[in-house]
């Protein structure tokens, strides 16, 4: 999405070029791909710990750092440990790059003389950018936080948050732009606000 959003307000006469369909597909098989991997790469690390404390967790995901935790087998956790590495490392490169589109989207932005102009290229990338914040920013508090202020119930509301929140929200963000649907909206919070009256 970064990208897309990049080219159209920074390259907007290559728009075509860039991102053609073939493009597009080759930037979806990657993503696919790179999940595909990642979750098949921790999935068969999972199934190959010994696990010595049972097999019940307190979590109502299957996180791995809580799997690790009933795990026995300091060679499944070494490995787990490299696995980790490898994915954060290539979530950093994925970070850097929304990041730096961004940098760039924003100083083309801003470069725009009229007021109008501004205003409708930031609200073609400020939905999205609301939506990679509140994941990243979830997940960053659910891996970083410290052990002392853990327990169970603030674990499963900051893993809901970043797991189930940003993937039903982003509907409803990115339509928020559609006139009939803010209509809508409006139409049903004034309704729901006279009726309580």
């Amino acid at each position: 999405m970064c990208y897309d959003r990049y080219v159209a307000i920074c390259k907007p006469l290559h728009y075509g070029t860039l991102l053609g369909s073939r493009a597009c597909a080759h930037m979806a098989a990657a993503a696919w791909a790179a999940g595909f991997l990642i979750a098949l790469l921790h999935t068969a690390n999972t199934f190959s710990l010994p696990l010595c404390q049972g097999n019940a967790l307190g979590q109502f995901f299957c996180e791995i750092p809580h799997i690790l935790k009933l795990s026995c087998s300091h060679s499944g956790y070494r490995r787990e440990v490299g696995l980790m590495s490898f994915t954060l490392s290539l979530e950093l490169g994925w970070f850097v790059f929304i990041v730096f589109s961004y940098v760039q989207i924003f100083r083309a932005v801003l470069r725009i003389p009229s007021q109008q102009g501004r205003h409708k290229a930031f609200s073609t990338c400020l939905p999205h950018l609301a939506v990679v914040s509140l994941f990243v920013s979830t997940a960053t508090f659910a891996h970083l936080k410290p052990p002392s202020i853990s327990s169970p119930y603030l674990d499963l509301m900051v893993a809901v948050l970043y797991m189930v929140v940003p993937p039903a929200v982003n509907p409803l963000i990115y339509s928020l732009r559609n006139q009939e649907l803010k209509d809508a909206i409006r139409k049903t919070m004034t309704g729901c606000f006279f009726k309580k009256q």
